[in-house]
């Protein structure tokens, strides 16, 4: 079978790895030529993620996988095409269909009659039916369901496991018609070890990516609730968390300093326009627990106007290099904005990337400052990592905010520290 997949991301390079490797002839496309050539030349442009420096260059070197930046050499000759181009949210928070309209734009009109398109691009309901499959029609004159059968299947992946996700998380399809859902649900079962569900029809499977990924974002906010009432209170609110999760009826999330990443921040308000009222709720005190904390870090402090403050990680999770909508933008403009000189380090990012990111590095690490803010614990800061956190080689350092409650709150206290803590 030959397959395009659109869009060689972070999702999209296993994602034609795994298809390659259970027998299917791929092409990826991508307007990045530094990202295409690097496939081709067989190098992994996604270091970290598990079983792609073996899987990769084999899957180039049998022939079986080639990189493209034309979408015609792409698409031309595929049975089956995969979108996996990013949407995002703007800055009023409404769906940004940018990239994904381009990448339906560049490939439509290339598309052979009787082609499969599947979206895996995580959208808002309606998309594929009323967005996608409309774009295709109008740049192809291809009639949907009749000249191209059209599904949904959303990626359930993350970062740092995608390929062993694959193989274990059931693949949820949808299609315009069932036809459509047949030959979508046939496609996977072929290049997949995952159980496939084929639902009733691609809304139902548009909808049940934004449920899954929008309950963790609630029961995040609740957690975060919990962890604000426990300060109130003067209890431990993670400790109390910890033991309601043993009743096998609670499965209570982990307070923090924030959501980050480019699932959980951004999915639910794709549902922004049902009349919900819970979900818009838990977005708003996700969105403030950086400002939160920040706050009893200055009580911590006495104050924080120009006080030095090193944010411990640009990632939005440990050991994963991806920033985007991470905690350590909402906790950098939190402190700036009280005052504070702010840096944000982080072992798995350049000064340059994080430059890029509008955010400083610190000059030298480690260095003179007040306070320590934990946003992404990786292994290098662990006492056997190569940027093992020593407070003792931080000169003045006064208080430590555990964003992330990684740290013994004893141990900070027994070295004449400050413990800020959310919810402990």
């Amino acid at each position: 079978m030959n397959v395009a997949v659109v869009g060689l991301g972070k999702i999209g390079v296993p994602l034609a790895v795994q298809f390659a490797s259970k027998g299917a002839t791929v092409a990826g496309y991508d307007v990045d030529p530094a990202r295409v050539d690097a496939i081709n030349a067989r190098r992994n442009p996604l270091r970290g993620e598990p079983g792609l420096d073996e899987m990769l260059p084999s899957a180039v070197a049998s022939g079986r996988l080639r990189a493209t930046a034309d979408a015609r050499d792409a698409v031309a000759d595929a049975e089956a095409v995969v979108l996996i181009v990013p949407v995002d949210i703007g800055p009023s928070h409404q769906p940004d269909f940018t990239l994904l309209d381009a990448a339906v734009d560049a490939v439509a009109p290339h598309l052979r009659r009787g082609v499969l398109v599947i979206v895996e691009t995580t959208v808002p309901v309606g998309t594929t039916r009323g967005r996608v499959g409309a774009r295709i029609a109008a740049a192809s004159g291809f009639a949907p369901t009749t000249d191209f059968s059209l599904a949904f299947s959303p990626e359930r992946v993350s970062s740092g496991t995608v390929l062993r996700d694959l193989r274990i998380y059931p693949k949820v399809v949808g299609g315009i018609d069932a036809h459509s859902a047949a030959r979508a649900t046939q496609f996977y079962r072929s290049l997949l070890d995952a159980e496939v569900m084929a639902l009733r029809d691609a809304e139902t499977a548009e909808f049940s990516k934004l449920a899954e990924t929008t309950y963790r974002d609630v029961n995040i906010a609740l957690a975060n609730e919990f962890a604000r009432i426990g300060d109130r209170l003067g209890v431990d609110a993670l400790q109390a968390i910890e033991a309601s999760n043993t009743q096998p009826y609670s499965h209570i999330h982990t307070p923090g300093a924030g959501v980050g990443g480019h699932c959980i921040p951004v999915y639910p308000y794709f549902l922004a326009d049902a009349q919900a009222e819970l979900i818009p709720a838990a977005r708003r005190i996700n969105d403030d627990m950086a400002g939160y904390a920040v706050a009893r870090l200055a009580r911590a402090l006495r104050t924080i106007d120009g006080a030095t403050v090193v944010v411990l990680g640009l990632a939005y999770r440990a050991n994963v290099k991806e920033w985007r909508h991470s905690s350590a933008f909402g906790l950098a403009s939190a402190l700036g904005g009280a005052g504070a000189r702010v840096y944000v380090h982080d072992p798995l990012f350049t000064a340059e990337e994080v430059r890029a990111c509008g955010l400083e590095p610190p000059p030298t690490f480690p260095l003179a400052a007040d306070a320590l803010a934990v946003q992404a614990w990786h292994d290098a800061y662990r006492p056997d990592g190569r940027c093992a956190i020593d407070f003792a080689k931080f000169p003045g350092l006064r208080a430590v905010l555990d964003g992330r409650a990684v740290l013994d709150p004893a141990a900070v206290e027994g070295a004449g520290i400050a413990y800020v803590g959310v919810g402990r």
